[in-house]
């Protein structure tokens, strides 16, 4: 393994499974080093111990001819936002892919980190360079305005992309988004819903880019499913009218006359029957049922803070209607929440996770980003390929097996956007989750 910019030993990684590549952990050696300020390219031998030397010729002296590095059978480019506002995250994503290294690259790949300054002009300097360069893959960019800038070079000299995009609007042919997009998450809670009986289900989602992205992945994952899409209510980005969008998602006004009504009635009767039928209703607030039996919450952080307590306050019952989120619910502070106590959302494997994420606090002595992984996923992933002979192209990357990485099992759907094997979590009491349906072991 060589690297550019960046340092690591690499380690031998056991055989895939059946259908499978799997770029999992070799047994701990030494901890990869920091990255170096200048750079670096250095040759391991794969048992991590030395530098691996190539054999002399036969027309040289074998006594004192120096050794030469092995020469690399793959060059991998990085784009990463090393510089700007967001150098934190990029800092965090070029850990993940050294941990990468470490655990599934050999001594002939060569990952070459360059600095996109968080920018789609500096994304696209850097790709031309690497391109120039001659990468026969590129990893990241980290946002959609930078893998558009990138593709367009990418795809002239041949080369295909696996970003970190989670807007879908960026992949195309030769583009592939390794990032967490709401198209596996609802598919995967919506499944579990129907397996638990829930056939009818409504979207409440902000007025936002994301929020659009997830009411066209929630119609799509109904039509598939067999589902009714029964209501669906936005409310604005900053959250201002979130209080009567979820009064009109709950049909309050109505259901509440109809209470109030229903009432007048039983007094005016006023019988046995219709004495104990008026006690019963003393304790509710609306009277009818609503047209769906789940809703989906699709939002995260301080606006879901905000709009969940109000369902439950405009009579959207917990007890009758399950509450379903995204990936952007797993907070801590999120979690707390104790309107989403019950709700169900899918989300990475979790024994996968905490394993990348102990090993990384070891060796770099504070916890990863939130999307490290996927920096993670991607070096593996090439390295993987890399090792196996297997070329960047389409068949290879879109192994329908599939790959294991350090957020469990992925792989690429026909839009090239990452399809992964999720578990589903439930809610509880204190903001603690629990899993309900595990991650699939492998794909259908």
């Amino acid at each position: 393994m060589l690297l550019a910019g960046a340092c690591a030993a690499p380690s031998v990684p056991p055989p895939p499974p059946e259908g499978q590549t799997r770029p999992t952990p070799a047994p701990e050696r030494s901890a990869p080093p920091e990255t170096p300020a200048k750079e670096t390219r250095s040759a391991f031998a794969t048992d991590g111990t030395a530098p691996a030397a190539s054999k002399p010729s036969a027309d040289e002296d074998s006594a004192t001819a120096a050794p030469k590095p092995a020469q690399p059978a793959a060059r991998v480019g990085l784009l990463l936002p090393l510089s700007g506002p967001y150098a934190a995250e990029g800092e965090s994503l070029l850990h993940a892919a050294q941990l990468a290294l470490f655990d599934t690259a050999d001594e002939r790949f060569l990952l070459l980190p360059r600095d996109t300054g968080g920018t789609a002009p500096g994304a696209e300097r850097a790709a031309l360079a690497l391109l120039e360069d001659g990468v026969d893959l590129i990893l990241g960019p980290l946002f959609a305005e930078g893998v558009n800038a990138v593709a367009t070079d990418a795809r002239a000299h041949g080369v295909t992309v696996v970003a970190f995009s989670t807007d879908r609007t960026a992949a195309r042919e030769g583009v592939y988004l390794l990032g967490h997009t709401p198209r596996t998450q609802i598919r995967r809670v919506f499944a579990h819903a129907a397996t638990n009986g829930h056939q009818r289900i409504a979207l409440l989602a902000p007025e936002t880019r994301y929020g659009a992205a997830v009411a066209d992945e929630a119609w799509a994952a109904a039509a598939l499913m067999g589902l009714s899409l029964t209501r669906v209510r936005t409310y604005a980005p900053d959250g201002s009218d979130a209080a009567a969008v979820v009064r009109d998602l709950a049909d309050y006004d109505r259901r509440a006359q109809a209470l109030k009504d229903e009432r007048r009635t039983l007094a005016r009767q006023n019988d046995a029957a219709a004495r104990r039928r008026l006690r019963r209703l003393q304790t509710l607030d609306t009277l009818g049922e609503l047209p769906f039996d789940a809703v989906l919450l699709a939002d995260g952080g301080a606006r879901l803070r905000q709009a969940a307590p109000l369902l439950p306050y405009y009579d959207i019952d917990p007890a009758k209607i399950r509450v379903l989120g995204t990936g952007l619910w797993e907070d801590p502070a999120t979690l707390g929440e104790p309107a989403l106590a019950g709700g169900w959302f899918a989300g990475p494997d979790p024994a996968a996770r905490r394993t990348f994420e102990t090993r990384y606090s070891r060796i770099f002595g504070k916890a990863p980003g939130a999307i490290a992984t996927l920096a993670y996923d991607a070096t593996a992933l090439a390295a993987a390929l890399a090792r196996a002979g297997n070329s960047f192209g389409p068949q290879a990357i879109g192994n329908r097996g599939g790959f294991l990485g350090a957020d469990g099992l992925f792989r690429f759907d026909e839009d090239g956007i990452a399809e992964r094997g999720l578990a589903v979590f439930e809610v509880a009491s204190g903001g603690k989750i629990r899993v309900v349906s595990p991650a699939p072991a492998r794909f259908d």
